[in-house]
């Protein structure tokens, strides 16, 4: 169960992007990321909002942005860290979906190649996400992803 406050105000921003309210959404985010201390806060929180501020962009340049972010921070954080916000996913487990993220930004923008890559690095990593749900969604993102790259 996830303790860390500033990762629930984003999973509800998250929430509210889920419902429609992408503006609002974007909004809660660059409050937080201004909260947080932007690039300089904590990589778990900085690399779980900008992994969701992604998502709610409506310009594909922006979205790449924020994907970029989210992999920078992901690179500092600690499984130390994770458990002390109660987070169920590993620092390991986050790859596969920033990759997946990030190959789907570079497909859309006409960089196959560099989608090529990252959609390897994502099955490269797979290996650290369960057999549940969350795992199950990313598999079939990386099915999608290859099949629209091939």
């Amino acid at each position: 169960m996830i303790t860390d406050p500033t990762i629930m105000r984003i999973g509800q921003a998250v929430q509210l992007g889920h419902q429609g309210e992408r503006e609002t959404a974007r909004l809660q985010f660059e409050e937080i990321w201004e909260e947080i201390g932007g690039e300089q806060g904590d990589p778990l929180q900085r690399c779980t909002l900008a992994h969701a501020m992604a998502d709610v962009q409506d310009d594909v340049h922006q979205e790449l942005f924020w994907d970029q972010r989210a992999l920078v921070a992901a690179d500092q954080i600690t499984e130390a860290r994770i458990g002390e916000a109660g987070v169920s996913v590993s620092a390991a487990g986050l790859y596969p979906s920033l990759y997946l993220n990030l190959s789907e930004c570079y497909r859309k923008l006409g960089d196959l190649d560099t989608a090529r890559e990252h959609l390897e690095r994502a099955r490269g990593t797979i290996d650290a996400l369960g057999d549940d749900e969350y795992g199950q969604m990313i598999r079939k993102g990386l099915e999608q992803v290859a099949e629209q790259l091939r």
